[in-house]
C-alpha cells in the first residue's frame, strides 16, 4: 500500500507572506443611492471552503465626488464592509470617501478566513435636506489561497 503525501511547505511570497499560486479577486457594482433606511450591497465576494484570502483593496464612487473632490463627505450615507455579516473593524461605518474609484486607493491588507463572505454595502440615512449623491458603487479587490490546514491537496491511493 502506497500513501502519496505533500511534505513541501507552499512557496511564499517573502514581501506579503502570501501562497504564490493564490488567486484574485475584483468584484464590484453600482446602484442608485439607497434611501434612508435601506441597504444596497454593492461587491460581495465568497471565499470556497478550505481557502482563506486577504482583502488588498476597496473603492467608492458616487456621482457627486466624481465632479467634485471636494464632496468627499457622505452625509446621507454609510458604507460599511463586512464579513460573514458582521461589519468588519475598524471600517464599521463611515460617512466619508476614503478609496476614491479611479484614484489610487489606500491598500488594505485584511485576512479573511476560511470560507468568508465579504461584502461592501452602503446604507440610506436620514438627513435635513435634499440628498446629495444619485449613484454609487463600491470595489473589493484581494486574492485567496487553498489552506492546507484543512485537507491534503494530493490525492491519496491506497
Amino acid at each position: 500500500m502506497t500513501r502519496l503525501t505533500s511534505s513541501a511547505a507552499p512557496a511564499i511570497c517573502v514581501n506579503c507572506g502570501v501562497p504564490v499560486d493564490s488567486q484574485h479577486f475584483d468584484e464590484s457594482g453600482f446602484a442608485d443611492a439607497p434611501a434612508p433606511g435601506h441597504r444596497v450591497v454593492l461587491a460581495r465576494f465568497a471565499l470556497p471552503p478550505q481557502y482563506c484570502g486577504v482583502l488588498e483593496y476597496f473603492a467608492q464612487f458616487t456621482d457627486s465626488f466624481s465632479t467634485s473632490a471636494a464632496r468627499a463627505e457622505t452625509p446621507d450615507l454609510e458604507w460599511v464592509l463586512a464579513v460573514n455579516g458582521r461589519p468588519l473593524y475598524p471600517y464599521v461605518g463611515f460617512s466619508v470617501i476614503l478609496n476614491p474609484w479611479g484614484f489610487g486607493s489606500f491598500p488594505v491588507h485584511i485576512r479573511l478566513e476560511d470560507g468568508a463572505v465579504l461584502e461592501f454595502a452602503v446604507r440610506g440615512l436620514a438627513v435635513p435636506g435634499p440628498p446629495t449623491v444619485s449613484r454609487v458603487g463600491g470595489r473589493i479587490l484581494g486574492r485567496y489561497w487553498y489552506n492546507p490546514v484543512y485537507g491534503d491537496p494530493v490525492r491519496q491511493r491506497f
